[in-house]
């Protein structure tokens, strides 16, 4: 999503929505079987496990937050595990309550602008919620990515991220 759009969502969900708060966040993928991540935010820090494949439009989601200062301590114990860190993220996230959803506004640093839409459901409710995203996506004017781009997108990331974490690390360290 180019920059123009992203400010015209940002005042749309703006007036329309009811803000949630915005934070800086570094998330960790982490090797293995599974989809197992480590993040820490401006506030807090959490580990959490995803079912299914990455970029599947519905997926479980296991999570255990912690305290900020624990992050380390997580880092230490997926790498004692046998983890390692296949992809880092640098992200600041802006999100939003709107029509019922949770919206949020990411500018991740190395891969761009992106809008998501997400609600909580059980089973029996995920086709009727998926179909209710994809009307507001609309609504919004924005066309959802195939999962065929987001993948070629992330095999790209992937295969430069520690360029691109570099980058985004020497930033940090300059605000």
């Amino acid at each position: 999503m180019d920059g123009r759009k992203f400010d015209e969502l940002l005042e749309r969900f703006g007036r329309e929505g009811e803000p949630l708060g915005e934070d800086f966040q570094e998330t960790h993928y982490l090797s293995g079987a599974h989809d197992l991540r480590i993040q820490r935010s401006d506030r807090e820090a959490k580990l959490w496990l995803k079912s299914g494949e990455l970029h599947d439009s519905v997926r479980e989601e296991f999570e255990v937050r912690c305290r900020w200062e624990d992050f380390p301590g997580l880092s230490e114990m997926m790498a004692a595990l046998g983890h390692t860190v296949e992809v880092k993220w640098f992200r600041e996230r802006r999100r939003f309550r709107w029509h019922g959803v949770k919206a949020t506004l990411d500018i991740t640093r190395g891969y761009g602008r992106i809008v998501e839409l997400e609600e909580l459901v059980g089973p029996d409710g995920r086709e009727a919620a998926v179909r209710r995203l994809y009307v507001l996506l609309t609504e919004l004017g924005v066309q959802p990515t195939s999962r065929e781009e987001f993948d070629r997108r992330y095999a790209e990331y992937r295969e430069r991220w520690r360029e691109l974490v570099a980058e985004a690390e020497t930033e940090l360290a300059v605000i």
